[in-house]
């Protein structure tokens, strides 16, 4: 089902994709590829909204930066310096995040309405990205299908071809909170992770990745997410053709689940600490399942580079039950 949501300043309208199987329901906004809500139930089938999101487009428009429950592209987290080599020529982007170009640029994937069809159990969303949008080189066609599984798991395959050399790297940025209150802060995090690329004070990767052993960073056995995570996991199982369990998150006051499958090689664990009204810090945890921060720049990270013949295909898939 598919319903007006409201309209730009510009006259565009946007519309809401309903998606409901197996009691889950979630809603799909062709603004930024936005999943507005999720509605799960918990251990004694009571339904919450379990995403975090504005009830209006206006909400949307006017708070972009917390990127809440968007399609970030063409390249999720940071770009160092805004700039990027490719084939022998450097490209410029914008630097939106002090020195740097963070989660697309000023009018990313997260900021442009999206055309939509309905698919079996959901919706496909797809638009020509223009050579030169936002500094990347390259007309990219690029598709992101959400859909529910018979368990009401929820789905993203994303797929895209390009004419000529670039770089990608989308995920969806939804903030995760399981409870339903408005604060994440006691559930319990497992990540399917040895090691983590560290960063310098702007959050741009320095040197190899290093253990988790023995720091806070070591989610291998579940504990309490806590606060003042903004890191890419190194998830043990690298990039994969199909998606593999990588992340759980639980709330025991709920019993309600979340599992994170994935094929990319990385997970950000962002714990929202800079979230600002109307939500507070620390409202909701995003797992955003992508390549690594820099890996334009970083020729020792997997690569992020799409050429002409190749399909990129990454998929993500989010499970929600209850214990």
């Amino acid at each position: 089902m598919n319903e007006l949501f409201g309209t730009l300043s510009d006259g565009t309208p946007v519309h809401r994709w309903t998606l409901e199987r197996a009691g889950v329901r979630v809603r799909v906004l062709t603004y930024g590829g936005i999943v507005q809500s999720a509605e799960v139930p918990d251990r004694d089938g009571r339904t919450a909204d379990v995403v975090l999101g504005f009830a209006d487009l206006d909400g949307y428009v006017t708070h972009p930066e917390p990127y809440l429950g968007a399609l970030v592209g063409r390249y999720a987290n940071r770009i160092a310096g805004g700039r990027f080599p490719l084939d022998g020529r450097t490209y410029a982007l914008a630097l939106n995040n002090g020195p740097n170009s963070l989660h697309g640029g000023e009018r990313g994937f997260d900021k442009r309405v999206w055309d939509a069809e309905p698919v079996e159990h959901g919706v496909r969303l797809s638009r020509v990205s223009p050579d030169g949008e936002e500094g990347f080189p390259g007309r990219v066609e690029f598709s992101a299908t959400y859909t529910l599984d018979a368990s009401g798991a929820l789905r993203i395959a994303y797929e895209a071809v390009t004419d000529a050399p670039t770089v990608l790297n989308p995920t969806n940025h939804s903030y995760f909170d399981l409870s339903g209150s408005g604060h994440a802060g006691g559930h319990e995090l497992w990540i399917a992770a040895s090691r983590i690329t560290p960063v310098d004070a702007d959050l741009i990767p320095r040197g190899a990745p290093v253990e988790v052993a023995g720091t806070r960073f070591d989610f291998r056995e579940a504990r309490k997410a806590g606060t003042g995570y903004d890191h890419n996991f190194v998830l043990d199982k690298g990039v994969t053709k199909t998606a593999v369990p990588v992340a759980e998150l639980y709330d025991p006051a709920s019993g309600r689940v979340l599992t994170v499958e994935t094929t990319e090689p990385g997970l950000q664990l962002y714990t929202a600490d800079h979230l600002d009204e109307p939500f507070a810090p620390g409202a909701g945890i995003a797992l955003e399942t992508q390549h690594f921060p820099d890996s334009p720049n970083r020729p020792d990270f997997p690569s992020t580079v799409l050429r002409p013949g190749e399909v990129f295909r990454s998929e993500t898939v989010y499970g929600f039950s209850a214990r």
